[in-house]
């Protein structure tokens, strides 16, 4: 039995800090149990092995592989790659699964496994249950003539990048017609592989910062507005059109105007829904607590907004539900059918340039005409009560508003355009909440009002 205490394991996979929770051990095992899960699914015995540029990446890559060889798997490793082309690399293979060797967003200390299932989406709540089971019991390993073997798959980028250059309403021609200079910003991640790859295809002149893959983060790795202070100069003394900056596995795209201001990751979703409508109109998707940006481009579309509880994979099921044309969170994760049913950095960068290319605005007008809203966030102590209690006490107290119980508690006034999620963290014993309104003020004034009208 694993000591998971250390750890945060849940729907996302399982992620610690190096040599305190996550060692290789624990990598071997947990990739050994999926490598049994896998196996007993199918299809076949391949799983893909990836990872982003962290500085444990090379140690746990080599523990996953012997956790997966030692049930029987063939790994099949494409080294430092975007997640969304590790996700890419097992639907192009016809793979059993894939692992991602990535704590995406987390800190420089942190490093984790993600865990892809043979259709090249992350495992859901029910398939991860299933695979962790195999840590439970004994991990039927392989005998010596059955071990797996390895091999590596130096084309999974250049696939993606085909595939992103083939998006029908993508005017490759157009785009570089208009040579856009871009500042861009890798942070030292995985984005180095693919991002210039796929600038040089678009026709742009590109002037880059923290291009090396050597996961010496030189900033916050989440690409949010006050980690891009670089970039933000970067694009100014430049004169750049755009900057763009993503996190170490490159699935999370922050914008920048030539302005230089970074104008917020919930923006990036909104844009690109708003190029993607424009050539597809249907449903669009995303999470309870991205925001209402999005009803404001679904209605400016005469397109129906469905929301699903936080999580990638959430989101990506329900799209799949809904035959949606585009999807995603608002922390800069857009995730277009056409591609692939992940969230996907460069997807999102294509798409935006698009927007800008079919327009003749630059990226402050048109986030300006999407309009502004403010969020603020809070933590509080996780009331003793049963949540589901206090969820239903939480609605009594505001009848006026539209309760949404999926995940958590979501409270919105539409005629207002304000609304609150309440939600229990998945790692600490804390209720997150999240109001947004046209103000600051009023956002913090519905925050308030939530925490006090939660019991004690």
């Amino acid at each position: 039995m694993i000591d998971t205490s250390n750890l945060m394991v849940s729907v996302s996979g399982v992620r610690g800090r190096v040599g305190e929770g996550l060692t290789p051990e624990v990598i071997t095992a947990f990739a050994a149990a999926f490598g049994a899960y896998a196996l007993r699914r199918g299809p076949g015995k391949t799983v893909v092995l990836g990872r982003d540029s962290r500085v444990s990446g090379p140690m746990f890559a080599l523990a996953a592989t012997a956790g997966l060889q030692s049930v029987g798997c063939d790994v099949v490793d494409v080294g430092i790659a975007p997640t969304p082309t590790v996700q890419l690399a097992v639907e192009d293979l016809h793979a059993a699964g894939g692992l991602a060797v990535t704590a995406s967003h987390n800190p420089i200390e942190w490093n984790a496994l993600k865990f892809i299932g043979p259709t090249g989406m992350f495992l859901d709540g029910d398939e991860a249950a299933e695979m962790r089971a195999f840590l439970e019991a004994d991990i039927p390993r392989a005998v010596w003539s059955d071990l797996g073997g390895r091999r590596t798959d130096d084309q999974a980028v250049q696939r993606h990048l085909d595939r992103i250059l083939a998006i029908p309403f993508l005017d490759v021609e157009a785009i570089r017609a208009r040579r856009f200079h871009v500042a861009l910003d890798c942070v030292r991640g995985a984005g180095g592989t693919i991002f210039p790859r796929l600038l040089e295809a678009l026709g742009c002149t590109v002037t880059a910062i923290n291009m090396e893959t050597d996961g010496l983060f030189p900033r916050e790795p989440e690409p949010v507005a006050e980690n891009l202070k670089e970039l933000e100069e970067l694009v100014r003394t430049s004169g750049a059109a755009i900057g763009l900056a993503t996190d170490p596995d490159v699935d999370r795209l922050s914008l920048v105007s030539g302005q230089g201001h970074a104008i917020g990751e919930d923006y990036t979703l909104a844009l690109a829904s708003t190029l993607v409508l424009r050539h597809r109109p249907g449903p669009l998707v995303t999470n309870l607590s991205t925001s209402r940006l999005m009803d404001d481009v679904a209605e400016r579309a005469g397109v129906p907004l469905v929301r699903a509880p936080v999580g990638e994979i959430n989101v990506a099921r329900r799209m799949q539900t809904e035959s949606a044309t585009i999807g995603g969170e608002g922390n800069g994760g857009v995730i277009l059918p056409d591609v692939h049913l992940t969230r996907d950095a460069p997807v999102a960068a294509a798409l935006v340039l698009q927007l800008l290319a079919e327009t003749g605005q630059p990226l402050h007008e048109l986030a300006g005409e999407l309009g502004r809203y403010e969020i603020v966030k809070e933590k509080v102590p996780r009331p003793s009560q049963p949540l589901d209690a206090v969820y239903a006490a939480l609605a009594g107290q505001f009848p006026d508003a539209d309760a949404d119980r999926q995940d958590g508690l979501r409270l919105s006034w539409a005629a207002e355009k304000k609304w609150a999620h309440l939600r229990p963290s998945g790692t600490e014993p804390i209720v997150r909440i999240i109001c947004e309104a046209p103000t600051r003020a009023d956002a913090s004034a519905l925050v308030e009002a939530l925490r006090a009208a939660l019991p004690g």
